[in-house]
């Protein structure tokens, strides 16, 4: 049994905790995507779509945590969780160098460990 697999529960509940920690998006979104991207949007309608989009982070956060504890949902919860990083990371390299020097740098370098760790724990549980 390879260190991921022994750890896997640790290591989903850090992700999911670090994950949970965009709800600070659905409370305050325009300082949330100052820190993050450098701008904010503005007017009501960036209102309802960052708050949406901070739930839906905490929710893939707080899936991690509860797949942590219920191996029988485990492989969803990275599948899921996997796949939405993915897509962040994707998204963001793809604007260039535009965003790495804020919070949005930093994110997508501690969520690219967390898709290598969920990839070798799924593909080494097949």
């Amino acid at each position: 049994m390879t260190w991921v697999v022994r750890h896997i529960k640790s290591i989903m509940v850090v992700s999911g905790v670090l994950t949970c920690t965009m709800l600070y998006a659905f409370i305050a979104p325009e300082a949330a995507l100052t820190s993050t991207f450098g701008a904010a949007l503005e007017g009501p309608v960036a209102n309802v779509v960052v708050r949406n989009w901070s739930a839906l982070i905490t929710l893939v956060g707080a899936m991690l945590i509860y797949g942590a504890f219920h191996p029988d949902v485990r492989r969803f919860a990275l599948v899921v969780a996997t796949i939405s990083k993915v897509v962040f990371i994707t998204l963001v390299l793809a604007q260039g160098g535009r965003f790495l020097g804020y919070q949005a740098g930093t994110a997508i370098l501690i969520d690219s460990v967390w898709v290598v760790l969920f990839l070798w724990y799924l593909l080494t549980t097949r």
